[in-house]
């Protein structure tokens, strides 16, 4: 099968394009490289996606983007380092290949920065989503799967968290850009059959983790003796999801919308275990075997309170079954840390 995946060089798509290419798949990557992290890390996890173990010599950003593309460029595995907002570079793409489903993963992410730059997250995670499905339309692709987020059920007071919870009170404006991608798939479904399904993962963690994410964060400043910001009492928790398990997800979801048809469905991809921020900080700190030094700040505008994932949706549909628990994962992404800290 041939699959384009959206920001196929980031944390969960370099994972996902390692397995794809694994099964035997063709893959086309399309990343902007976006600056809201080190491009280095990117190209880190580009390469190692493919199993490409050669070293790469880092000079300024243009250069080595036009560099990686003409280092990973196989039969089976193009990358393309474009933005979604740009429809007609998009439509190129769409035009010079074939693709039978696209897997959507990018987006620009984090709540808090979401709130500074509202119309940049409208603009990419709507428009740029949209852009997609109208070059799905044109080109007759029907199959289309979407990273949504755990974050689009806000401080829902009911847990677990549910696919037929009400979800119209987002907290911040990513929570409501995912959302929105959610209903207007609805839409594309309806007026020109494209089968989608939405995936909200839940805290995802693991290898290559973005650096801003509170668990890489902490890690690298607890390693240096470094203070760590620490909101509130400690008392908020999250559904920590590791990555193997989310990819396992994200394949069955595949086999599933590949095998059925009139497909929409949102579906959860969690651990379904709730794990507090000072359960995670005490976690990290025994399998450093260092203790943390906190500064103590207020909570945050758009932070949740809780998330909990309830899988039964997916343990039933696709048959989704998160076998990590939380210790385990960290130990594995401590030990990845201690070999690979790129900061």
């Amino acid at each position: 099968m041939n699959y384009l995946v959206t920001g196929g060089s980031g944390f969960i798509g370099s994972h996902l394009i390692e397995q794809l290419l694994k099964n035997g798949h063709s893959v086309i990557n399309i990343d902007n490289f976006d600056d809201f992290y080190d491009y280095k890390i990117k190209i880190r996890n580009t390469l190692e996606s493919i199993g490409n173990n050669s070293v790469f010599e880092f000079s300024d950003k243009k250069n080595d983007l036009a560099k990686l593309e003409d280092i990973t460029e196989s039969s089976n595995y193009k990358i393309f380092t474009e933005d979604i907002r740009n429809k007609d570079a998009l439509k190129s793409i769409f035009e010079k290949h074939s693709i039978d489903l696209v897997i959507h993963l990018a987006a620009l992410a984090g709540v808090r920065p979401s709130i500074e730059r509202p119309l940049e997250y409208e603009e990419v995670n709507i428009k740029g989503t949209m852009n997609l499905w109208e070059l799905c339309n044109e080109f007759n692709i029907k199959k289309f799967i979407n990273a949504s987020s755990s974050s689009v059920y806000g401080n829902n007071e009911k847990t677990p968290f549910s696919e037929t919870d009400n979800v119209d009170s987002p907290i911040s404006p990513y929570a409501a850009t995912k959302r929105s991608v959610e209903v207007i798939g609805h839409v594309y479904h309806n007026l020109y059959n494209i089968d989608s399904i939405h995936l909200r993962f839940f805290t995802v963690y693991g290898p290559r983790q973005r650096p801003d994410l509170a668990i890489y964060k902490f890690t690298k400043l607890i390693t240096e003796g470094k203070e760590i910001p620490f909101y509130g009492e400690g008392n908020t928790s999250r559904d920590y999801t590791y990555i193997d398990d989310i990819i396992d997800g994200i394949i069955k979801s595949i086999h599933h919308i590949e095998k059925n048809s009139n497909i929409y469905e949102i579906i959860n991809l969690g651990e379904s275990e709730v794990v507090s921020l000072n359960e995670m900080l005490s976690t990290l700190e025994n399998t450093l075997q260092k203790s943390a030094i906190k500064k103590n700040l207020p909570m945050q505008p758009g932070d949740v309170l809780k998330t909990n994932a309830d899988i039964t949706k997916a343990k039933t549909l696709i048959g989704y079954k998160p076998d990590t628990k939380f210790q385990n994962g960290i130990k594995k992404f401590v030990e990845w840390f201690l070999r690979n800290d790129m900061q």
